[in-house]
């Protein structure tokens, strides 16, 4: 079991590491020609991306027609689920006077940062997936395989 565990971690850093080096990738292409970089980001993300999140987790919560006694459960599960802060806007600054070796040093601090996160997220996901009934189950089963949006419940516009 701790042989898995440690393969689990390894691929989940290393899946991680190389996420954050397209993202250090795109930090420099931004700082290179950060016009263009703006315009690439209207283009590529929602408006408002904590409004997106709400309106999906307000959605989740009306399906699963949630009883009192479920709520409090909900609630811890819906704070631990918030998209987390990334680096301060001056950090990102900081990347290009760092060696490789000390950027890879960042990127292996932050992928830990993101696996505790998701640790977090974990604990309060069994916590109130346990409170559900076998049909809420399926709901939020569903909801989390397609991303909330995708399938049957896709936007209409």
């Amino acid at each position: 079991m701790n042989v898995l565990n440690t393969v689990r971690n390894s691929l989940v850093i290393s899946f991680a590491v190389l996420g954050m080096g397209g993202a250090a990738v795109a930090v420099h292409a931004e700082e290179s020609n950060p016009k263009a970089a703006k315009v690439e980001r209207q283009r590529g993300h929602h408006g408002d991306w904590a409004g997106h999140m709400a309106t999906r987790q307000a959605r989740l919560h009306d399906q699963l027609k949630l009883t009192a006694a479920q709520e409090p459960a909900w609630a811890a599960f819906s704070a631990a689920s918030k998209p987390g802060e990334g680096p301060a806007r001056g950090e990102r600054g900081q990347w290009a006077s760092l060696t490789a070796p000390e950027r890879m040093e960042k990127q292996i601090e932050m992928a830990k940062q993101h696996v505790a996160t998701m640790e977090t997220r974990l604990a309060a996901l069994n916590t109130f997936y346990a409170t559900l009934t076998p049909e809420q189950k399926k709901v939020l089963d569903e909801h989390s395989m397609r991303g909330g949006h995708h399938g049957k419940h896709q936007r209409q516009g």
